[in-house]
């Protein structure tokens, strides 16, 4: 209806009869090029992308946000479809009695960061995050892989950039790490992961 070019249906080079039938409903033939985001059924993963932090983080910055380093940016091809964000950081410290936190943040069309999560309720903000509190006495070898799942709604196909924050509430924080900055018997350091896809609706 549109357009000045050649459209050819053309048929293999073949000495047997074939027979080609049509669907009887609306839609899109695919074809070798691939199938289309718009094409594809609710759920399925349309695009997958992941950082890795290998680097190791001590932090004595009390209850102030730390940006750690791990940050994802993808551009949804709808707006009704979501991002399913993953986290996975692992986290010690020096102080018995202490705290720790990661908070997942978002940033839409290169804008600010902020808090992701469900609002407030009663004066309280609920935001995604992973929390580590630790009471015990021996804190110089301990630690613990902090993770956290979440879908979330940006409704835009601008841009969307996660990242995650991570807040020590006492003492020393320390990211890939331990206190004694040790590998322990197995010979090796964890690392962190930030994992986002985007999932059709």
């Amino acid at each position: 209806t549109t357009g000045t070019g050649v459209f050819t249906l053309e048929s293999p080079a073949t000495n047997t009869d074939r027979t080609l039938v049509l669907p009887d409903e609306a839609g899109t033939v695919l074809t070798t090029a691939g199938v289309p985001a718009s094409a594809m059924p609710a759920g399925s993963v349309l695009q997958v992308a992941q950082d890795v932090l290998t680097t190791q983080i001590a932090s004595n910055t009390g209850s102030t946000l730390v940006d750690i380093g791990l940050q994802v940016q993808l551009t949804p091809s709808a707006t009704s479809n979501k991002f399913l964000v993953s986290g996975n950081v692992f986290m010690s410290s020096n102080y018995t009695n202490m705290s720790h936190a990661l908070i997942l943040q978002r940033s839409i069309g290169g804008g600010s960061f902020s808090d992701v999560g469900i609002g407030t309720s009663g004066g309280l903000g609920y935001g995604v995050t992973a929390w580590w509190a630790k009471t015990a006495a021996n804190t110089t070898t301990d630690g613990w892989q902090l993770t956290f799942e979440y879908l979330d709604s940006p409704s835009t196909t601008s841009t969307v950039d996660y990242r995650i924050m991570a807040r020590a509430y006492s003492g020393y924080m320390y990211i890939n790490r331990n206190n004694r900055n040790n590998h322990a018997t197995f010979d090796l350091y964890p690392i962190s992961t930030i994992t986002v896809k985007e999932i059709a609706a």
